[in-house]
């Protein structure tokens, strides 16, 4: 049985390329990512295949917009079989109030199971010279537990933050708070344009509940000999 702590992200818009990938994995992977690229390229029809294959999906839209706005985008989402969605928790609490509403109500009237919610903190692409550059005063780690304690507050089921601070959303929101963590990174490979990361022991140890792994996997030449390193890297951390 798979893993289900590591999701693959289908960063892509090529479908062909997506369905070998998904091929060549196998039984060893059973949670991908569908992001911006490939769901806006491909269209709700990349999610329903997925779902066909018996694969969980974590929807990665990032909705942001007034309460309503997204809590009336949720609502079509919730017929797609997504295991997971989300939207940016900077929205506001009054935002994602109203999309916690939204998803549980058109769950309940489709007779489906309810997806995970989940708020994005601080992209893990964000170093602190950028931060700074923003005129943000708190430091990453202090807004990035601040959004997470919002988002619990709010009636969500986690957040997506950088490794480096999941050891700080654990204590601040419990071990029933879901961490998702993207910028994971293979001990030697390379950053690509991610800031804050950690290898895929070190996020598990840290208190990660989902690893969020891209580019390292499907740019690899030998894909599944990647995706078999990094579960084993994932086991070496704390179960």
């Amino acid at each position: 049985m798979a893993d289900q702590r590591l999701i693959v992200a289908l960063d892509t818009t090529d479908r062909a390329r997506v369905e070998a990938l998904v091929g060549e994995l196998g039984e060893l992977v059973g949670y991908y990512k569908v992001g911006m690229e490939l769901f806006y390229s491909q269209g709700p029809d990349i999610v329903r295949c997925l779902r066909q294959q018996g694969k969980e999906v974590f929807l990665d839209l990032k909705l942001h917009d007034i309460p309503n706005t997204v809590a009336q985008a949720l609502r079509p989402l919730v017929g797609l079989g997504a295991t997971m969605l989300n939207l940016h928790a900077s929205g506001g609490t009054k935002m994602m109030k109203a999309a916690a509403t939204a998803l549980r109500e058109e769950a309940k009237l489709r007779n489906v199971p309810c997806p995970k919610l989940i708020a994005v903190t601080v992209l893990t692409s964000m170093d602190a010279t950028e931060w700074e550059s923003l005129g943000c005063v708190r430091e990453i780690a202090q807004q990035v537990s601040e959004l997470a304690k919002m988002a619990q507050a709010a009636g969500l089921d986690g957040v997506v933050a950088s490794s480096q601070e999941a050891a700080l959303i654990r204590k601040a929101c419990g071990d029933s708070f879901a961490i998702v963590t993207p910028g994971i990174r293979p001990a030697g490979s390379a950053t690509d344009d991610q800031a804050r990361i950690l290898t895929p022991r070190e996020a598990i140890e840290a208190g990660a509940d989902y690893l969020v792994v891209g580019r390292p996997i499907t740019a690899a030449l030998e894909p599944r000999k990647v995706a078999e390193d990094i579960l084993r890297q994932m086991k070496e951390g704390k179960l």
